[in-house]
């Protein structure tokens, strides 16, 4: 750290912050506590963890969490995979500028996506997709891209039915491409204009208003290119695949193979060469450079929903797009019955979602719903007169027995943990603790100057 810093001294100030946050992770500059065991003196350290979005080691609940949700939210559809990427002509523009430009990028990516899927010609229905923003490539370059989770089809623009896209295709990659570009250069210029850019280093020139109208004429004269398929093994399986950077930034852990000196080897798959698992070795102050290059401005939000996974009104909204494919498959599995059996509280268009409690609660699964009084008088019989029957009864200490075995299994795990691992007889008691440094006790690697 002290040799980057001593190399890269123009660094910005949220930069050093995030990494002198890395570098205290999980030392005594974060506090924690100290278990020493009263038989044989064996000690063990526990150091509390940053918990910083961009840290390797962090952030392992947090993604579990945002796993299980989107999980729970995903569509009975096909999904596709789509990857809106910068070309690397934008790459150092984007490093002096980005907050901007990242913003440009989820605003043009989002914009076309919906646009492409609104217009009659191709889709003719309000799509939604999940959007995280990756900004490294295997090697740690610079390379800003987005990963978008599309379900296999949207709403109607009426809101009266669900349109579905083909199995294999979703909109035309040419098209996308370039509207993608058309709407992503529209803001760039119009950030220009305001003058909201900051041009420095290799940049500087085109702070010149000629040198910049022919450099973004070489943008609009090229290909963007935006990566289209349909996920292999499902949705579920991307979703993992995000989550593994919606937490955590450019590396983990499982890629670090040795380090030797101030060298460190890393692994990463080389796509050019069949995806082939090659190893690179770096100098230590190389390293915190690429990494840093893919430090997010504080507070920024790198994974957004749009369309109909907006987070407004997305429940209800979903409910309603489940509900109208529930109606749907049953029309292609009986065309006969579909007059009599259409539910009378299918909406009529956008503005009439129904909330979350007058949709039925078995419509996500295609069951019939069940109401609370009838799975619990399914559960626990009952006699004549309301009391609870013999059946009940066993049915009540069956659960007690589970319950008070529940409870000792845990008992028994705590005093597993207790217990010293060394010598297996006595047990752990803290002998030293030290709470979470909070604020401006946190540990700086430039302490602030407050002459």
């Amino acid at each position: 750290m002290p040799a980057f810093l001593e190399r890269y001294p123009g660094t910005a100030p949220g930069v050093v912050r995030v990494l002198s946050t890395l570098a205290a992770c999980r030392t005594a500059a974060l506090g924690g506590h100290v278990d020493q065991c009263t038989h044989c003196g064996h000690t063990k350290y526990h150091y509390h963890s940053c918990g910083d979005r961009h840290c390797p080691s962090c952030g392992g609940a947090k993604r579990a969490a945002w796993l299980e949700r989107q999980q729970r939210d995903l569509l009975p559809v096909g999904y596709f995979h789509l990857v809106f990427t910068l070309p690397h002509e934008l790459s150092a523009l984007a490093l002096g500028n980005r907050r901007i430009l990242y913003d440009d990028l989820f605003t043009a990516s989002s914009q076309t996506l919906l646009t492409l899927g609104a217009d009659p010609k191709h889709l003719g229905a309000r799509l939604g997709a999940i959007m995280v923003l990756h900004t490294w490539g295997q090697q740690l370059e610079h390379h800003p891209h987005i990963h978008a989770l599309v379900p296999g089809g949207g709403l109607a623009l009426a809101g009266t039915s669900w349109v579905a896209s083909r199995a294999n295709f979703l909109l035309p990659v040419k098209v996308l491409g370039q509207l993608f570009r058309g709407k992503y250069l529209a803001g760039l210029r119009a950030a220009y204009d305001s003058g909201q850019l900051s041009f420095a280093g290799s940049t500087a020139a085109l702070a010149e208003t000629a040198v910049f109208e022919r450099w973004l004429s070489d943008l609009y004269a090229k290909d963007w290119v935006v990566y289209a398929k349909k996920p292999f093994a499902g949705p579920e399986v991307l979703l993992k695949y995000l989550t593994r950077y919606t937490h955590r930034v450019a590396l983990s852990n499982g890629r670090l193979v040795k380090m030797a000196g101030d060298q460190v080897t890393l692994s990463y798959k080389d796509y050019a060469d069949g995806c082939r698992r090659k190893e690179m070795t770096l100098a230590g102050v190389e390293l915190v450079r690429r990494f840093a290059l893919h430090v997010l401005p504080k507070g920024y939000v790198r994974v957004r929903q749009v369309g109909l996974l907006a987070h407004r009104d997305r429940t209800a909204r979903l409910e309603v797009c489940r509900q109208l494919l529930t109606v749907s498959g049953a029309a292609k599995a009986a065309p006969a019955a579909v007059a009599g059996e259409m539910p009378a509280a299918v909406p009529t268009g956008i503005g009439a979602l129904p909330s979350a409690a007058t949709v039925p609660a078995g419509v996500a699964s295609g069951t019939a719903a069940v109401e609370p009084a009838q799975a619990q008088a399914a559960c626990v019989p009952e006699t004549a007169n309301g009391e609870v029957g013999a059946g009940g009864v066993a049915l009540q200490a069956v659960a007690a027995v589970i319950g008070w075995l529940l409870a000792w299994l845990l008992a028994v795990g705590m005093s597993a943990r207790k217990r010293c691992p060394a010598c297996g007889q006595g047990e752990m008691d803290t002998i030293w603790e030290q709470a979470r440094p909070r604020g401006r006790r946190r540990p700086s690697a430039r302490p602030r100057d407050t002459s």
